[in-house]
């Protein structure tokens, strides 16, 4: 018997739910996945879904939006994988959107211009506390800690795009790994 294909519109609109019920990106999603994708749907085992998310977040761009493509792309292809993007995306682009209009609408108010003086420096704390982990996780040894420093004194002291340095830091990463696997 031929198992029935998923509709377009199933993917689009079960991710469209989960855009708008997770805040706070793809690892706020993960508990909906499990009980959507695994228990209701039934079109990944939790491996397959915790392998989906893995790879969601080792490449490039947002967790949820990666994940929702493998998953969209599993089912129905690429026009799958589009679908489920789309629907991931379409509550947060009708967020913005509102909110865009009603901050042009009210941002001549001396206490919204108030409060986006503080949500700025409430951002810069989220950011830097971000860092701090990520620092904590990829400086470990005196490899990562010569390239983190070299690119920190680039970045202070050069004009030049991050792009590069990211370049070169894989560059510099793969050369330092061989060199210290040779030496063994």
């Amino acid at each position: 018997m031929k198992e029935k294909k998923t509709s377009l519109w199933t993917l689009f609109w079960m991710f469209a739910k989960m855009g708008a019920m997770t805040f706070g990106g793809g690892y706020a999603m993960l508990p909906i996945l499990q009980r959507e994708v695994v228990e209701g749907k039934h079109w990944a085992s939790e491996e397959e879904l915790m392998d989906y998310f893995a790879i969601g977040q080792c490449t490039p761009g947002i967790i949820a939006v990666n994940t929702a493509t493998f998953i969209g792309q599993k089912q129905r292809g690429i026009l799958g994988g589009v679908m489920s993007t789309l629907g991931v995306v379409f509550p947060s682009v009708v967020i913005i959107s509102i909110l865009a209009g009603l901050i042009t609408n009210f941002s001549h108010l001396v206490w919204v211009q108030n409060a986006f003086a503080g949500i700025q420096v409430c951002v810069c704390v989220l950011i830097f506390n971000a860092v701090v982990k990520l620092l904590k996780k990829s400086v470990v040894d005196k490899r990562t800690a010569g390239i983190f420093l070299v690119v920190l004194a680039g970045g202070v002291f050069l004009d030049i795009s991050p792009a590069w340095f990211v370049i070169a830091a894989a560059v510099v990463g793969i050369i330092l790994k061989n060199l210290e696997v040779k030496g063994k």
